[in-house]
């Protein structure tokens, strides 16, 4: 599980904020919150996707006080969603570049393995949500990336954490010639990740979840 975890990290939260090196262009196009590989990520887009997260924290809580709790734990949900839903299609790319594909079944394969260690579906759902902000209907997205980033490790001969890794997803960035919304940051294409304008950002998810390790 320790490379689940590292994955699950991966694809899913937010990644540490990086210097500010490569802003690609100075406007997304309009109504956009960015443009990858010429292809937008509308504002309503990411909206949605914001309130799947927040409808299933509003269902997974008992009280408004808990709610709000969980709302303020994830105060930069929108920000962290447009990085995790770019970092999703670089990351396809990088795999699809390297001739790595993921089969349903690989996906179901991981689900049940996880669910056995946690303890159900909903375990596993309630899991993804605090520590990834992965609404349960997503999930089955989520763990195709992370199968992905996988393979693509292990294609490349190395894992998620070093920098022949990183360099691939670099390398497919720069292709898809990523473009953000001036309002959510820019994006940094040799670190793959997001960064803000002027106050640099970073959120702690490095708590493990059920049955993973550290």
């Amino acid at each position: 599980m320790h490379r689940r975890r590292r994955t699950a990290f991966l694809v899913t939260a937010a990644i540490a904020a990086a210097p500010l090196l490569t802003a690609c262009g100075n406007d997304a196009r309009p109504g956009a919150a960015a443009v990858v590989g010429g292809q937008r990520i509308t504002v309503a887009q990411l909206e949605d996707r914001v309130d799947e997260v927040r409808a299933a924290q509003r269902a997974a809580v008992r009280d408004d006080a808990q709610y709000a709790q969980a709302v303020a734990r994830t105060g930069t949900l929108t920000r962290t969603t447009l990085q995790s839903m770019v970092l999703d299609r670089v990351l396809h790319r990088a795999a699809q570049d390297a001739g790595v594909t993921v089969s349903r079944k690989e996906v179901q394969q991981m689900r049940t393995g996880l669910e056995r260690q946690v303890g159900g579906a909903q375990a596993l759902e309630t899991a993804w949500l605090e520590q990834y902000d992965v609404a349960p209907e997503r999930l089955d997205d989520n763990l195709r990336l992370q199968l992905e980033a996988q393979k693509l490790a292990e294609k490349l001969g190395t894992d998620t954490s070093r920098p022949e890794f990183w360099k691939a997803l670099s390398e497919a960035s720069k292709k898809l010639d990523i473009d953000l919304n001036p309002r959510y940051g820019t994006w940094d294409v040799d670190k793959s990740s997001r960064a803000d304008v002027k106050t640099p950002w970073l959120r702690d998810v490095t708590a493990a979840g059920p049955g993973q390790t550290a």
